[in-house]
């Protein structure tokens, strides 16, 4: 009966798990392709612009530790269940916002409850299910995230187009009402593996302010000001990893990344991954629209490319990942999309649409090799009583990279065509800012490649 019980448990949990999942990117990678629109209504700039996607990913990375360790010590369902509450109610603030401030609000608020989902979810996972099932159900929850960055373009260019930007926040509402329903009628088990452990509210302090502080300057580069806040912010976090070291309790265990060898290199892969190719889609939806002239829903089109085959390959390889090192498969990942990344240099306002969708198949299967292996070895490199802090960890270089890969991008087009509101006034600019992009992502990209191959093979618990 017991077994029974915690099947039926660990099934629901995988459904919920896998319904938020596809949300958050959803919400993300669709309000990319609505970005001209909300511009529009709002009369925003180019910067202000990429401020509506990085607001909240920047309040997702500052709370995704602290959520996470909190999530540890008084269970992971609850945190994953306020997580839930709050992003729906952040939606139905977006949907309803009257100005620039009120909107970028809003989305600060949506990344704090996505940091309560991000921090647990993954946990829960890897909690409830036993080490042979667990990278086929890693591969699901990936998948689900790609189905999400998959229905976004697609979804969001027709619904962008049809009904307005605000229908995008109105169409997650009843998904998170429905996992909030399940989470409080059929999960039972609360998974705090670490009870009993004192938060560690200084240290939280310390890393939630100069995360913010380094965050907020890097995406401002290359202001005077902006470089002092970057370096205050490197600064601040080398003073929070020494003040780690020497607690109790800390909120971040900085020794998973000093005697964890796979743990560190398959974090710090999972870093750059994310820092060379977040922005993709971001400046691919700016080309199709601005330089192409196409409309929303059929720059969707293209773009959802990508993320299909992502979740084709994420599930795919989840399930290898159980049998085979998840060492080769990330780092063969990563080496595909260097090669994706490399074509993308060459586009111009000539480039066929067929040379286009071909690079995103090469991006979106290199993706898909990388990410469910990738997390896997992760998620099964520390103990218990560290899952939701390893699942925040995960969630946080994403999150990270993510935001330097927006930085980077909007740097560069700052660099070239500076605080316009009209970048179809300045293709030839933006191209040439487009171009230096994807060089610097290609680049990092292969530094990826190396800290992949460097780890340790997979470990067996």
């Amino acid at each position: 009966m017991h077994t029974q019980q915690q099947s039926y448990n660990k099934n629901i949990l995988l459904l919920v798990v896998i319904l938020t999942s596809f949300i958050n990117p959803f919400l993300g990678a669709a309000v990319n392709i609505a970005l001209p629109k909300i511009a529009e209504a709002f009369q925003m700039d180019a910067i202000t612009m990429s401020w509506v996607g990085m607001s909240f990913l920047l309040a997702s990375a500052v709370f995704l530790v602290p959520m996470g360790k909190i999530a540890d010590m008084v269970g992971r369902k609850r945190i994953f269940l306020y997580g839930n509450i709050i992003l729906t109610a952040a939606s139905a603030l977006c949907a309803v916002s009257v100005s620039t401030p009120m909107l970028l609000f809003a989305r600060v608020i949506q990344g704090v409850g996505g940091a309560m989902m991000f921090g647990t979810g993954m946990a829960m996972i890897t909690s409830a299910f036993p080490p042979q099932e667990r990278g086929k159900a890693i591969g699901i929850v990936v998948s689900a995230v790609y189905l999400g960055l998959s229905a976004a373009p697609v979804l969001g260019g027709i619904l962008t187009q049809y009904l307005g930007w605000r229908s995008l926040f109105y169409i997650t509402i009843p998904v998170s009402v429905l996992v909030i329903f399940i989470t409080l009628l059929y999960l039972k088990t609360d998974w705090s593996d670490a009870k009993g452990e004192k938060f560690d509210i200084k240290g939280s302090a310390i890393y939630m302010i100069f995360m913010s502080i380094l965050m907020f300057g890097f995406t401002k580069l290359p202001d005077t000001f902006a470089i002092i806040f970057t370096a205050i912010g490197i600064l601040g976090m080398i003073w929070f990893v020494w003040f780690e070291l020497h607690t109790k309790y800390p909120v971040l265990n900085i020794h998973l990344f000093k005697n964890n060898k796979v743990f560190a290199f398959a974090n710090l892969a999972a870093l750059i991954n994310y820092a060379a190719t977040f922005a993709i889609s971001f400046l691919l939806s700016l080309y199709l629209q601005y330089v192409k002239g196409f409309p929303p829903r059929d720059a969707g089109m293209i773009l959802v490319t990508q993320p299909i085959l992502m979740t084709i390959f994420a599930s795919f390889s989840g399930r290898l990942s159980d049998k085979y090192s998840s060492n080769i498969l990330s780092s063969l990942g990563m080496s595909i999309i260097v090669v994706g990344l490399f074509l993308l240099v060459f586009i111009d306002e000539r480039t066929s649409n067929i040379y286009i969708i071909g690079s995103l198949v090469i991006l979106g299967m290199g993706f898909g090799i990388f990410s469910s292996p990738n997390t896997n070895s992760i998620m099964s490199a520390v103990e218990k009583r560290y899952l939701g802090i390893a699942s925040a960890t995960v969630s946080t270089m994403r999150l990270i990279g993510q935001m330097m890969s927006m930085g980077i991008a909007t740097l560069i087009i700052h660099l070239y065509i500076g605080e316009t509101k009209n970048i179809s006034a300045n293709r030839e600019m933006f191209m040439q800012s487009v171009h230096v992009a994807f060089i610097l992502f290609a680049v990092l990209c292969t530094l990826g490649v190396f800290a992949s191959l460097v780890r340790n093979k997979k470990p067996q618990l």
